[in-house]
Parts: C-alpha cells; sequence; structure tokens
C-alpha cells in the first residue's frame, strides 16, 4: 500500500518538481499540494494523508503553526519539516510544534525518499541535525507537542539567572516564540531578545536549541 503524502510549499516549481520525484517510487503517492499553512491544515484533514512535507516560511498561516495545529487535529499524523537552512532554531521550533522529522530541501532525491519511508515506519531517522539530539532532550521536544499537553515542570532553580530570566527560559523549553513570550510576560520583542542573549552568554551557547540541550541534558525532568 502506497504512503499518502501532501506536499506544502508556497514554491509552485518546488512543489510539482518534488511531485515529480516522489511518484517515482512505487510506494509513494502524493495525494495534495498546499501553497500556505492555512490550505495544509484543510486539505489534510480533508484529504487524511500520513505523511505532510510542510514549509517553514509561508504567507497566511507558517508550517510551524500549521504542524502545531496539524498534529493536534489528526492523530497519528507525521509531518516532515521543508526549509532552506539548516539552523537549530529552525529544528528546534519544528520538533517542538510536534513535527518528527526535517529535511534540508537541498537534500538528494535518494534522501527525501529515504527519511519519508523511515518516517512513516516509525523508524529513528531524520536529518543529519537531528540525529545528534540528546534522546532526553528530543523526547522531551517531542512529547507535549504531539499529545497536546503542557510541559511537565521544570526546576532550573540551581541556575544564576534573574527571576526575569527565570521566566523567559521557562517559557524557551517550553517552544514559546519571542513573540509569545512577549504577549506572556508584556514585554516588547526587543526587551525579549535582549534576554535571550544575556541567557545565552551566561550558558556559553549560541542558539535556542543549545540552549535548551544545556537545560536538559543530564537534569531532572520532572
Amino acid at each position: 500500500m502506497s504512503i499518502r503524502l501532501v506536499i506544502v510549499d508556497d514554491q509552485r516549481l518546488f512543489r510539482q518538481s518534488l511531485r515529480i520525484v516522489l511518484e517515482r517510487e512505487s510506494d509513494l503517492m502524493v495525494v495534495g499540494e498546499a501553497s500556505d499553512g492555512q490550505e495544509a491544515y484543510e486539505l489534510a484533514k480533508a484529504l487524511r494523508p500520513e505523511v505532510v512535507l510542510m514549509d517553514v516560511e509561508m504567507p497566511k498561516l507558517d508550517g510551524i503553526a500549521a504542524t502545531r495545529l496539524l498534529v493536534k487535529a489528526l492523530v497519528g499524523i507525521k509531518v516532515l519539516i521543508l526549509s532552506s537552512y539548516s539552523d537549530d532554531d529552525r529544528v528546534l521550533h519544528g520538533i517542538q510544534a510536534g513535527a518528527v522529522g526535517y529535511i534540508i530541501k537541498d537534500s538528494t532525491p535518494e534522501e527525501f525518499v529515504k527519511i519519508i519511508r523511515a518516517t512513516h515506519a516509525g523508524e529513528e531517522i531524520t536529518s543529519p541535525y537531528l540525529a545528534n539530539l540528546n534522546p532526553v532532550v528530543l523526547a522531551h521536544l517531542r512529547g507535549s507537542a504531539v499529545q497536546g499537553r503542557d510541559a511537565p515542570d521544570l526546576d532550573f532553580s540551581g541556575l544564576d539567572l534573574s527571576p526575569r530570566q527565570h521566566e523567559v527560559v521557562d517559557l524557551l523549553v517550553r517552544g514559546k516564540s519571542n513573540k509569545e513570550m512577549a504577549d506572556q510576560l508584556c514585554l516588547s520583542n526587543d526587551t525579549v531578545k535582549a534576554h535571550l542573549q544575556h541567557i545565552f552568554r551566561k550558558f556559553g551557547v549560541s542558539s535556542r536549541l543549545e540552549a535548551v540541550i544545556f537545560l536538559l541534558t543530564g537534569r531532572h525532568v520532572a
């Protein structure tokens, strides 16, 4: 039986080219295409694909927000994030939103097919950017988003952080964006960015993903 796929990307040429590549495989079937996150959400609810290939940056509703909606609405659906970039923040946001993997757009056709098949089979194979993550960290990032639950309580009381920085760190681990942090803490986006930069310097890291790994690896997750 073929693996049912939906491709979501705002570039028509990329969507159609990827469709041609994937449909050369007898076990892959592209059942639909979408050009933005809102269309993807509605299409997936109607067609019930098994795997969605989701671009990150799109109009109306971006791929991260669309992923979060899909994994809560459709039990068992698997989302693979597509991006032209390989920076850590995109990996972190995608996984925290509920995606099970991540593919760089300039991957070879063979890599695309291999990752799609493995994802459908429930195997732990994704892009190299996830392969080196500590299993405790990866499980934590995936867990609450897929089940629609709040993240478990975390204890960072031993860290040298101000009360406000503790609040930022808690929201960071829970996958909140800068805007969501700003709204929840009644701060400006610039203030949130400043707090994050101070936190990164204290931890000796340079990205959100590195910060989360620092916070979770070897620490108790209640």
